[in-house]
């Protein structure tokens, strides 16, 4: 995703500056931006072969050859509909665009056919005592409960291996041995799975305090009680890609007020409202940190993940947010647990 700045030409640039630039990206394309980073088109070492025997001079500008509506996805888009979308198209490359059509990278259909093992590791927290789940929850803990005929929690693994982050972190504590024995080393699932162990309540980011030695490159951090299909690849290359510290994985949440509302200058009514609706982002529970976010967590306390951005960004840190428009689902209570069961099928 981040190779694609080396191919990049704007509609000014020579049919020759192009030649060079599709030579040497080793891509077979250049993608054509304008000032903002919107995708413009495409243009390949064929684009270029038909205007040269057209007698096109290489001093030319590629304004007139490019290709004008290129196929695209979405940096939203699983693997498997981008994979989907090439094959059907016979494309090897495709330009992955954000939601305002700016460009932000380029998936080549090999490197997705690869097994691609990242060394990133992915910390679930697991240790919560799921009390808005009792009854449900009084002899297993939350992320065993089973959706579509399996714990929460393998599914969050499985879809973590999808896209190659197989070193999974999970910090036990409420009935740790049932998550214990039946993940056992991970192995049986195809990744590595190491336990950290919460002796008390800890928080949503306390015990990453744990954790100081394991965590060498940009991590995820996840509630085990969560049900997405995001695209993780995208999500951390996001987060390296804008050089953040820490990125929030955010959910858009709207709410309506049931009533008229009544704005007011003292005692004079200015406007009325009819039952208006507000929106707002929420955390989603997903999270992005670098190692050196660790040294804001106080050791051996409860310490929550709030906080713990409210601290990087009074540090003049540069926080982000990823927002998360697929499927997403937290099993907080019985009725999101009955939904949960009711939409895998469809979903996953």
């Amino acid at each position: 995703m981040t190779n694609y700045k080396k191919v990049l030409l704007k509609t000014t640039s020579t049919i020759k500056e192009a030649l060079t630039v599709i030579n040497s990206g080793a891509m077979q394309i250049a993608l054509v931006i304008d000032d903002d980073e919107k995708l413009l088109g495409t243009l390949t070492d064929g684009d270029i072969r038909r205007a040269l025997i057209n007698d096109f001079a290489l001093s030319t500008t590629i304004e007139t050859i490019i290709s004008k509506n290129p196929i695209v996805c979405n940096i939203e888009d699983t693997k498997e509909k981008i994979l989907e979308i090439a094959v059907s198209k016979k494309l090897y490359q495709i330009p992955i665009v954000d939601n305002e059509g700016k460009l932000v990278g380029i998936k080549e259909v090999d490197e997705l056919l690869k097994p691609n093992t990242k060394p990133n590791k992915v910390v679930l927290m697991v240790g919560g005592l799921g009390s808005r789940l009792r009854p449900l929850t009084e002899n297993i803990p939350k992320p065993m409960l089973k959706v579509g005929n399996k714990p929460i929690l393998e599914t969050i693994i499985s879809n973590f291996k999808k896209y190659g982050f197989t070193n999974i972190v999970l910090s036990v504590s409420y009935k740790k041995e049932i998550i214990e024995e039946y993940f056992k080393d991970g192995s049986d699932f195809g990744v590595n799975i190491e336990y950290i162990y919460e002796e008390k309540r800890m928080g949503t980011a306390g015990a990453l305090s744990l954790m100081n030695d394991i965590l060498k490159e940009p991590f995820f951090v996840m509630n085990g009680d969560l049900l997405t299909n995001i695209n993780f690849e995208h999500m951390i290359d996001y987060h390296i890609e804008n050089l953040s510290v820490g990125t929030m994985g955010v959910r858009e949440y709207d709410f309506q007020v049931p009533y008229g509302v009544v704005n007011t200058d003292g005692i004079n009514i200015k406007s009325i409202e009819e039952k208006p609706v507000h929106n707002f982002f929420v955390s989603g529970g997903i999270y992005i940190l670098n190692p050196e976010v660790l040294r804001f967590i106080s050791k051996d306390v409860f310490f929550d993940m709030p906080t713990l951005f409210e601290n990087l960004i009074a540090e003049g840190n540069k926080i982000i947010s990823f927002p998360i428009k697929e499927y997403w689902l937290d099993i907080g209570r019985v009725e999101e647990y009955e939904k949960a069961n009711a939409e895998y099928h469809k979903v996953f």
